[in-house]
């Protein structure tokens, strides 16, 4: 198969095929004039790849997740383990967000959002740079 083909099959945009195969996550062949050979394994590590990756694993991630699921003699318990450091990770991020969320929803409350030039939103993010300037200094 060639990238178009495995693009097809895979879901996966040949840039990101191209970009895999340059960080060593697949191998394809290549023919004597330089073309890529993808084989139908290629095609199925490309479709557990984008899979995995749609699901916010990292590349690091991946390529630990793809070398379990090539090893047959493979502890389930490291699968869980990636996936569970994975869900701490997502769930820190939640929390962030929801935090962000929280703030920002304040502010916007807070704006009369009319002609008047005193904004409490860019009040909080001008002081909150100045509080970040003067940690930067006394650190």
């Amino acid at each position: 198969m060639n990238i178009g083909d495995v693009a097809a099959l895979s879901g996966l945009p040949a840039k990101t095929i191209r970009y895999y195969e340059d960080i060593g996550l697949v191998k394809p062949l290549r023919s004597a004039n330089g073309y890529r050979t993808f084989r139908e394994s290629d095609a199925h590590k490309l479709a557990f790849l984008g899979r995995s990756r749609a699901l916010g694993f990292s590349i690091e991630d991946c390529r630990n997740l793809l070398a379990l699921y090539e090893d047959e003699k493979r502890a389930s318990a490291e699968v869980k383990e990636i996936a569970e450091q994975h869900l701490k990770r997502i769930d820190e991020k939640i929390a962030e967000l929801k935090e962000m969320r929280a703030t920002l929803a304040h502010l916007v409350d807070a704006c009369a959002g009319d002609h008047r030039p005193d904004c409490p939103i860019l009040a909080d993010l001008a002081t909150k740079q100045k509080d970040e300037e003067h940690l930067k200094k006394t650190a």
